[in-house]
Formats: C-alpha cells, structure tokens, sequence
C-alpha cells in the first residue's frame, strides 16, 4: 500500500556519492541533498557505481544499520539491482519506502501500461537480451497487432529520441524492413543497457500549447504524483521553454491510484485533437528534476507531502 505523509514527516533519503568523494553527494544531487537536510530531512550516499556492478552490499556500506524506511534518489537502476539493494539494505535493518514490485512496476512499461492504456498511445513488446535481436517473424507479428501506420522503438524504459531516424522511428510498421532495420539498430546502441526488451509504441502527433496568457509554453510535462496526488507540475527536463499549460489531470488520477506506487512521475503532451496525452510513467526516484526548480518545494514532496496542486503559473512550475 502507499505511504502516506503522516507516516513520513522526516524522510531519510539515499543519494548517489560523488564518484571522486564518498563523503558528498553526487553533483547532480548535491543541492537537494543539502535543502532536504535544511527541512530537517536526513541525506544518506550508496555507492552507485557498485549497485550496477552486482556488489549491492558494498554500495550501501554507508548506511548505518537500522537506518530504517529510506527513499533513493539518484540515477536510473534497472529493477533487478533496485531489488538488490533492497535486499542489501534489509541486511542491515532497512528497507526501501518503495518497494521493488512498486519500483517495477512504475520504472518498467509493461508494469504500468495496463492502467494507463486508454490515455497513452498503443504498445506492444517482446522481452529481449542486451545485444540479442528479437526473432524476426515474432517482431513483424507484434507490429501488426498494432494500429497501421508509423511507430516509435524504445525498451521497457527509455527510448533514443536523439538518434530519431536510426533507432527510433519506423514510419511504416506495415514495411518489415524497416521495422527490423530500426529496431536492430537500437538494441546494437542500447548495448548492455537494454531494459527488459523491445516496446512498439504507435506514433501520435503532439502540438505545443499555449499558457493562460497565450504564450508559448512547453511541449511535454513532467507531473510528479506522491500518494495518489499531484504534487508539483513542470516542464519536461529536456524542454527549451520553461512555462507550462495545465494538463486534464483527473483521468490520469485514477490511473496513477490503480498503479498503487507511492511517488510516480507521468510525462504528459497535448495531441492534435486537444487530448492531453501520457506519454510515458517513471518512478519518482529516479525521475529528473527540472534545472530551475524550487527545492524546498521538492523536497517537501519527500518530507512530508503538500496540499493538491494550483493551476500551473506562467513561469513554469505549479505553485504549491
């Protein structure tokens, strides 16, 4: 089940180390981690590097025995080295708030498109190997339980939207070549990286959106859930524009209750036809967070959970 804010009004959260000093947190978590300790959090480091070489013991010698219900946030794992950790930490009298099942199921697609699949674009998958190509016919079958038309390549957790032509868009699903040529050319790039397999998703034609006040705003969304509730809305962290129109929120709220994971994060864009659209579903922890952003409004997502969310201000984050 969720926790809800009673039960974490002091969070203890686990941040990657800097690779050159164990004693700090990496960089690019270095400024939340010090405005969580100023809101009377407590900040934690686990060694990164470690958790992804298999040595998950090692990565949480850091973490004091009986340090009891922590959070991470901190760079992607793959769900089996979250589960390691988990294991790791319960060795020494912790545990992970989010548990690896919850874990997986928000970080993964095929654990949360169920619930999501009338609000974001139809998707298909097979599970595959790093490195290994999925079966020819098997690939062409799953394409074609898709609606015609062109579709966008990616794994069960990230795509490679820089590398478009390559390695992520087919324009035709109904040319095999095609497919194949795309999808053989993402997982050679994904490498040993390659999440769970391959997902199929039909492409759909977003547009930017204009702010209340007819500017133009940002073309995807980055909605942060904890509990069931939205909490904080900002541009996504690849947008060049800061400013955000405001969501339809309520059908993507039952969605986000049915996923039943503490703190998830929905990435949204507007359709063509007005929909506003999901677009893909993460993990709170391991979601990235806006440059920009006030971290005392983070944080508090994670100390203590905050009253729902206000209408999105011109500026690019909903004020709490």
């Amino acid at each position: 089940m969720p926790t809800t804010p009673a039960e974490d009004a002091t969070a203890t959260v686990l941040y990657c180390h800097d690779p050159l000093n164990e004693r700090r947190a990496d960089a690019h978590f270095a400024a939340e981690a010090r405005r969580l300790r100023a809101a009377g959090g407590t900040a934690l480091l686990v060694d990164h590097d470690a958790l992804l070489a298999g040595d998950a013991d090692r990565s949480v010698a850091r973490v004091p025995v009986g340090a009891g219900a922590l959070w991470y946030r901190g760079w992607m794992v793959p769900a089996d080295r979250y589960g390691a950790l988990d294991a790791a930490l319960r060795r020494r009298g912790c545990r992970l708030v989010i548990t690896p099942e919850e874990y997986r199921r928000a970080h993964e697609l095929p654990g949360w498109y169920g619930v999501f699949a009338a609000l974001t674009p139809a998707s298909a998958w097979l599970p595959a190997d790093p490195g290994r190509m999925p079966d020819p016919d098997r690939l062409t079958a799953l394409a074609a339980g898709l609606p015609p038309g062109a579709a966008v390549v990616k794994d069960y957790v990230k795509s490679r939207k820089h590398e478009w032509d390559e390695a992520c868009y087919v324009p035709d699903l109904g040319d095999a070549a095609a497919l194949h040529r795309v999808v053989g050319r993402f997982v050679a790039l994904q490498e040993e990286f390659l999440a769970g397999g391959v997902v199929l998703r039909a492409f759909e034609d977003f547009v930017a959106p204009l702010t209340p006040a007819g500017t133009a705003a940002a073309a995807e969304v980055r909605v942060w859930w904890r509990d069931g509730v939205p909490r904080l809305v900002t541009a996504h962290p690849d947008s060049p524009v800061d400013a955000v129109a405001a969501p339809d929120l309520e059908p993507v709220r039952a969605a986000v209750e049915a996923l039943g994971c503490p703190f998830v994060t929905t990435d949204m864009a507007l359709r063509e036809d007005g929909v506003w659209r999901v677009v893909e579903v993460g993990d709170g922890q391991v979601s990235d967070l806006r440059s920009g952003v006030d971290l005392d409004v983070f944080v508090r997502i994670l100390a203590a959970g905050q009253a729902p969310l206000r209408a999105p201000s011109a500026s690019g984050t909903t004020p709490l």
